[in-house]
């Protein structure tokens, strides 16, 4: 008894000594990281976290916009091959979108049209989009104004190179490591440390910006600052009056936030909505930025959005990722556990898939990915 005691005593001294270390060493967000993550059974990030979280919300309008259901709507039965994925992955939603009407439309037992998860990196399509937004609105003069006209720390040296088109095309050139296992990585400190502009303003350009894609979450995270301090409006709220309201989503959405009382949103990731409102901005991406027949975007960013910036880097334009699956243009909006907006424009064909987890990689895309694009399609097929 008194071993086991000791051994006790011993445990808890290791455990106080460890908090204490962690926060001598500026480490200790990393308590949060423990308390969010593997004390409610996981491993990582995960689909239902927001709940953890500080979050702003965005605000829907009162008049919506409803979407319309196809003839056809859920009278073809997924394949054997998406229903094995689906259950695999953990699927929790599943939409096809064809000729902008609801063509099938499944969810998870447990989650429904109104669920709420996580949208992960599928954010950052979004925050690019408010990009060309504060263009349009005259807040921002163009995709080549320099970051150092907002955020005064990258006005110097190789920093002063740096344009709000560079952070959207992911070609900065920051010294950001994107790495997702590491609790000391600077990626886990941006998703859980309470002072995240703080954070950014640490960093520092330490390549020719401009010249090759990298895909660097740091670099969504300070456009996400760009846009808040030229608007003079938080994240929330600006995509609430610019793309919330006028596009008549279904809900209110929620962002995470760094804290409550520094209220930064996490511009690279995060934010809480259902898989409906989501798909509408497939639709106003591919529909050259008109929604419902307003021109909420200008048809030149929507269509430079979606087109490869480098020759040699043909995967990414602004803020969406490319694919040719099946000889097809395809734009997708892309999250890190397989949240995926998948826009066919040439076919007026859009899915959407939210869930739990996504499969091997597989060039620049996971091999789920291609499987809901190649069964989506059969699906449509059995229907002609």
């Amino acid at each position: 008894m008194k071993i086991l005691k000791k051994l006790l005593i011993g445990l808890v001294g290791i455990i106080l000594l460890c908090v204490v270390l962690l926060y001598v060493f500026d480490y200790d967000y990393i308590l949060k990281g423990v308390r969010v993550v593997y004390m409610t059974g996981h491993k990582t990030a995960y689909i239902d976290d927001y709940t953890y979280f500080d979050n702003h919300v965005v605000e829907k309008s009162s008049t919506l916009i409803p979407w319309k259901l196809h003839a056809n709507y859920n009278r073809v039965t997924p394949t054997e091959k998406l229903n094995i994925i689906n259950k695999e992955m953990g699927t929790v939603a599943f939409m096809i979108v064809k000729n902008d009407e609801i063509w099938y439309e499944k969810y998870a037992e447990g989650y429904g049209k109104d669920s709420k998860t996580n949208s992960f990196s599928m954010a950052k399509s979004i925050t690019s989009a408010l990009l060309g937004k504060a263009v349009m609105d005259g807040y921002i003069k163009s995709l080549d104004q320099p970051i150092g006209d907002f955020l005064p720390k990258f006005s110097e040296g190789l920093a002063a190179k740096v344009t709000v088109g560079d952070l959207s095309s992911m070609s900065s050139g920051l010294n950001w490591t994107e790495h997702y296992t590491s609790p000391f990585s600077i990626t886990a400190r941006a998703y859980y440390d309470p002072e995240l502009r703080e954070v950014m303003n640490g960093l520092d350009i330490v390549d020719e910006p401009g010249k090759e894609f990298r895909y660097l979450s740091g670099n969504t995270q300070l456009l996400g600052m760009v846009v808040e301090k030229a608007t003079g409006k938080s994240l929330s709220e600006y995509l609430s009056e610019s793309f919330w309201k006028p596009m008549g989503m279904e809900q209110d959405a929620l962002w995470q936030v760094d804290s409550e009382d520094s209220g930064m949103e996490k511009s690279y990731c995060c934010i809480a909505s259902n898989a409906r409102d989501f798909a509408r901005f497939g639709v106003l991406f591919k529909n050259d930025g008109k929604f419902g027949g307003k021109q909420i975007l200008p048809k030149e960013f929507t269509k430079l959005a979606t087109q490869k910036r480098f020759e040699k880097d043909d995967m990414y334009g602004y803020g969406f990722w490319l694919s040719n699956h099946l000889d097809k243009d395809i734009f997708v909006m892309r999250g890190i556990l397989g949240q995926y907006v998948i826009s066919i424009p040439q076919d007026d064909v859009i899915i959407v898939r939210l869930g739990h987890h996504r499969g091997g990689p597989q060039g620049s895309f996971s091999e789920d990915f291609f499987i809901y694009i190649e069964e989506a399609y059969k699906m449509l097929e059995n229907a002609s």
